[in-house]
């Protein structure tokens, strides 16, 4: 269990809520402890080092050669590598138990240890492609030995044995009779060489071919060699010269081919027992170099493990500044205040191994910096963390919208995709990736797979709500369940059903109460489902979006409150709320008052659902001032005094917009005004000297500073602070109308969502229930197939990709635009374990 989750509750719940409190820390190495000390910093892995050297050349920093050694242990370690992939060795990953960073003093050790297996890797390498070359060429000189005895006959063969010095000896001892030149090129060029042989020679020459079927293989590259054996019959010496020219040109290989059947037959025999002699040396060759790779890859994960933390050690020490006299290494660091005693134990514990006389030490720092954002995340609220981060890292101690995107993010996806059984496949997805994760961690798999294993546990809450609302949908597979029997009350005879097959629920027939959770399974063979569940989800929609936007901006109230801007509740929050709620929440509240008013029971005409208003149409009137006539024996009102309250709402809200636009200038303009001229200081930069003498330490701060009085250094021109309030005065009033409307992609989406996954049950799966016979057993097995195929594809893959998407920008743009800024940057610690553990992507 992490180390985090026994510090108490409150820390706890604070580590996600808002970042982690960081401290800036000065730390003060002496040389001879400075790589044990970062190497213990390193394991703890707490601090992100600050580069101190900024306008120091990289090539110029003290721990450069260093760096370059780290540099070519590397570059041997790649080779060795690629060596094994290359034979077929599977390279191991250490997962968990990594070996410690090497001391100094074991660098020559290990420098010599991969100098030697770089060394006799290389010797075999080189000594395998010789002896792969010459069997390349044995297994050639066969092919044209065999090949070209097709090429001659007994009369061809007297007639060469009286000139078989010209054909592959010295062209100048030919007697200028008929010769032939024998060799093997590759197949896409044999149709150039016939042409270029055919101009040299005006047509005097006579060629013939004839493909090797023998695979043949490259044995530097490895790749496959397509050949072809060539015989070029000529006349005369010149004309051999040229020919021969003309075959190294083309890298054809040449090679010596008697006239003879006997000879050639002799010689084959004597190839044949080159070759046996050659493989008997390559197999013993090839079983030598697989001793040599088998024991170096037991040892090269633990070397490049090691190479790697050295390496990042001396990087890191290059962000030191060392002092004049070479005598101390200065740094800073931002940890998370909760560890600075690990850090200091860090320091004390690298101090003691070299038994050094003066330990190091460190001092926090009083600084206006801006810290980096931390939060201590677990496997669970990593991947909602990851969202929120994909827009923006939230700034330091602001809250956090990832703490409750755990719920609101599934549940906003579940409405859009509200089925139990698609919400079951993506459920059991989710579970089997969580189960089996300690496996499926070690599988390095394409950046599709890696993306989906990092949001394991994102996908198994979506799978689940989706269950939730496709039981309050009553909807699985497009069919409904009867789990608490109908409560319509059957008024339709058999005549009736067969004039008028349709089914025309009205409420006002007859109904026997409220059905108790979802909807009645009835309405699945309604002909007007569609008008009610429009109605349904659209009013659900709009509430859930208006709950949402609400507690966006309720969220804002943490961030003044905890930045002591308390002014700006009064300023900022309260005319937003009021004017959230006084349009949009007052919307919210009518659509539940008509949901109780009007009832299809009742006596009274005015309160029957034929009199009830669309609350749209009643909202756009209260904006327009607008009145609607009634029809007869109906009320324009759902309440006596609803218009005069509606007027005062709405000229409340009206008041919310220029109380936003003017409130929040005014107030900085009226601090600026009565804020008391003081002398501020402003540190460009701090140049500590250092004097060491004996066990003492003296340390001198000379601050390079200028005046300014009166302003802080962030303030900025009151015009510029008007430009600003009244652009985020018309985006909130502009986007509470716009993101509000944007809620109905709940409602959009789970209408296709349901429509779509009917139109796949009726047009495949139930014409395999139709069938009958033994065919239509068989049938409805390959329509099955097919109607899982699709469901998979289409359903579970690409609605819920559409869903996650609009999901994903619900809570980016509705949500997070209402309270946060997002304008920070991660904290990245110093960690051997983060540095070990990270997978490249291919």
């Amino acid at each position: 269990m992490p180390k985090w989750w026994s510090s108490g509750p409150k820390q706890e719940t604070d580590s996600i809520f808002r970042s982690e409190v960081m401290s800036l820390v000065q730390m003060f190495l002496q040389p001879e402890a400075a790589y044990d000390t970062i190497a213990e910093l390193g394991e703890v892995g707490c601090a992100q080092f600050r580069d101190m050297n900024t306008g120091v050349n990289a090539q110029q920093r003290k721990f450069i050669g260093e760096v370059r050694r780290c540099d070519e242990l590397e570059r041997k370690i790649r080779y060795v590598t690629h060596e094994l992939e290359k034979d077929g060795h599977k390279v191991l990953d250490l997962m968990d138990d990594f070996p410690p960073a090497p001391k100094p003093r074991d660098i020559i050790e290990l420098e010599t240890h991969l100098e030697k297996t770089e060394t006799e890797i290389m010797e075999l390498a080189a000594n395998n492609i010789n002896l792969q070359t010459s069997y390349l060429e044995l297994t050639e000189m066969i092919q044209v030995l065999e090949r070209t005895d097709q090429f001659f006959s007994d009369q061809e063969s007297h007639n060469f044995d009286l000139n078989k010095r010209g054909t592959h000896q010295d062209p100048e001892k030919s007697n200028g009779t008929l010769g032939f030149v024998a060799g093997v090129i590759n197949r896409e060029r044999e149709y150039a060489f016939e042409r270029m042989l055919w101009r040299i020679s005006r047509g005097n020459v006579f060629v013939r071919r004839a493909e090797v079927d023998v695979p043949l293989t490259d044995p530097r590259t490895g790749s496959v060699l397509h050949k072809s054996v060539f015989v070029v019959f000529f006349q005369g010496d010149q004309l051999q010269a040229r020919i021969r020219k003309v075959c190294t040109g083309f890298h054809a290989h040449m090679y010596p081919c008697p006239s003879s059947h006997a000879e050639r037959m002799e010689m084959v025999k004597s190839v044949r027992t080159r070759l046996d002699d050659l493989k008997a040396i390559i197999s013993q060759t090839e079983d030598h170099r697989n001793c040599v790779l088998n024991a170096v890859g037991k040892q090269l994960p633990k070397w490049t493990a090691m190479v790697k933390k050295m390496k990042a050690i001396y990087h890191t020490l290059n962000l030191f500044n060392v002092d004049l006299g070479n005598k101390c290494l200065i740094g800073e660091a931002w940890v998370p205040k909760r560890e600075l005693e690990q850090v200091e134990a860090a320091l004390a514990a690298g101090s003691a191994t070299v038994g050094s006389t003066i330990p190091a030490f460190l001092n926090v720092l009083d600084t206006k910096k801006d810290p980096p954002t931390y939060y201590r995340l677990n496997k669970f609220t990593r991947g909602f963390q990851n969202l929120i981060d994909a827009y923006g890292i939230s700034s330091y101690r602001e809250v956090n919208p990832g703490l409750y995107t755990c719920i609101t993010f599934p549940f906003l996806f579940a409405v859009m995709f509200g089925d139990m059984g698609h919400g079951t496949i993506l459920f059991l997805l989710g579970l089997w990736m969580v189960l089996d994760e300690k496996r499926l961690l070690k599988k390095r798999g394409g950046e599709i797979w890696n993306i989906f294993f990092a949001g394991r546990y994102i996908i198994l809450l979506m799978g689940l709500f989706a269950m939730y609302t496709g039981f309050h949908y009553n909807d699985i597979f497009s069919k409904s369940l009867n789990v608490f029997g109908s409560h319509w009350v059957n008024v339709y005879n058999r005549t009736t059903v067969l004039t008028n097959p349709t089914l025309q629920l009205n409420p006002s027939l007859a109904t026997r109460g409220v059905y108790p959770m979802g909807i009645d399974p009835v309405w699945q063979s309604a002909s007007n489902k569609i008008i009610f569940l429009n109605t349904y989800k659209m009013k659900l929609s709009i509430i859930f979006g208006v709950l949402h936007m609400t507690f966006g901006v309720c969220m804002s109230v943490e961030n003044f409150v905890f930045f002591k801007k308390y002014a700006y509740i009064i300023l900022q929050f309260v005319p937003q709320v009021l004017f959230l709620l006084l349009m949009f929440g007052y919307m919210c509240f009518m659509m539940f008052y008509k949901w109780v008013k009007y009832s299809p029971t009742t006596d009274i005409l005015a309160d029957s659902p034929s009199c009830a208003p669309s609350v749209l149409i009643m909202f756009i009137d209260m904006v327009l001032f607008k009145t609607e006539t009634a029809v007869p024996g109906c009320e324009v009102n759902m309440f006596s005094f609803q218009k005069e309250l509606e007027m005062i709402f709405l000229f409340l809200a009206i008041i919310c917009i220029p109380w936003i636009l003017v409130g929040k200038p005014l107030w900085i303009k009226y601090q600026r005004r009565n804020r008391p001229a003081e002398l501020v200081i402003q540190v460009d930069e701090i140049v500590e000297k250092i004097e060491v003498t004996g066990k003492e330490v003296i340390i001198t701060e000379v601050a390079e500073a200028h005046e300014s009085g009166g302003h802080n250094e962030d303030d900025e021109p009151m015009s510029e602070i008007w430009i600003h309030q009244a652009i985020h005065t018309i985006e909130y009033i502009l986007s509470t109308i716009s993101h509000t409307a944007s809620y109905l992609r709940l409602w959009a989406l789970s209408l296709a969502h349901a429509q779509l996954s009917e139109v796949l049950w009726t047009m495949v799966l139930a014409m395999g229930l139709q069938m009958q016979g033994y065919t239509g057993a068989i049938g409805l097995f390959i329509i099955f197939a097919v109607w899982e195929f699709f469901t998979i594809a289409i359903m579970v893959m690409m609605e819920g990709l559409s869903a996650f998407l609009h999901t994903l920008r619900l809570h980016w743009v509705e949500f997070m635009s209402k309270f946060y800024t997002g304008a920070g940057h991660a904290f990245t610690p110093f960690c051997f374990k983060d540095l070990l553990t990270v997978v490249d992507d291919d």
